[in-house]
């Protein structure tokens, strides 16, 4: 592992990000409308946890839905990286292709962890009272949860060849892994079908975990939310790690 070629490649990728700040407000515009107008609109409706509005219910999942969005379009920087050659470049440096894999997905990870404390502070502010230790606990959380989401993003990009291809997949993907993360409704009262398909889902453990932290309350247990986003982390970098190894013959 090349740890001053991870460097570089996470310090380009955080000065293209820094130089499209209009990605950031408008990734920020989906989960807003959640939060003030889907939670303002269900106000009057029950919230699954006694004490919080249902705004504040679903606040960790619109949250986890930041960091997903963010991180797994990432992968289109792959297919853009192809058209621009950039990607041959690399490919033709001596490192392996794990460091650059760890290398792009740290860099992919730049922008989910900074979307993610912008509404964690309007949470904060707006939504529901959080401490600062709950704030620092759920930022930690996002690490390894932008960090799995952005090895999916780069490995479907890997192996796709269009940026429409990417698009078409991405939609696909996203939105069944958000709905069925239990970001919206309680797992715990929703069809046995819903719950043996969230256990599938990535996302779900990081909802899960993040409304623990934040309510006091979740679905499974804390190590449990713990253990399975550390399985589906090294699971997705192994997929990673393989898809970019056959990028050197696809070049």
């Amino acid at each position: 592992m090349n740890f001053n070629a991870i460097y570089a490649l996470l310090l380009r990728e955080a000065k293209i990000f820094f130089r499209e700040k209009e990605r950031i407000i408008s990734i920020l515009i989906s989960p807003l409308l959640f939060l003030f107008v889907m939670g303002k609109g269900m106000a009057s409706g029950t919230s699954p946890v006694p004490g919080y509005t249902y705004q504040q219910f679903i606040f960790p999942g619109i949250l986890a839905m930041v960091i997903l969005f963010t991180s797994i379009t990432y992968g289109l920087y792959i297919i853009w990286d192809k058209r621009l050659d950039f990607l041959k470049e690399v490919l033709a440096a001596p490192i392996s292709r794990a460091t650059l894999f760890i290398g792009k997905s740290l860099g992919g990870m730049l922008g989910a962890i900074i979307e993610t404390l912008l509404l964690l502070l309007i949470g904060a502010l707006f939504i529901i009272p959080l401490s600062a230790v709950k704030i620092a606990l759920c930022l930690a959380i996002s690490f390894p949860v932008a960090y799995m989401i952005t090895n999916i993003g780069l490995t479907i990009g890997a192996k796709m060849k269009s940026m429409e291809g990417f698009g078409l997949v991405m939609s696909f993907l996203t939105w069944p892994l958000f709905f069925f993360s239990g970001a919206l409704f309680d797992l715990a009262a929703a069809e046995p079908y819903i719950r043996a398909v969230s256990l599938l889902d990535p996302v779900t453990y990081a909802v899960d975990i993040m409304r623990i932290i934040m309510l006091g309350k979740g679905a499974f247990p804390a190590w449990a939310d713990l253990a399975a986003i550390a399985v589906f982390c090294l699971v997705t970098t192994l997929l990673g790690v393989t898809a970019f190894g056959r990028l050197q013959q696809e070049k």
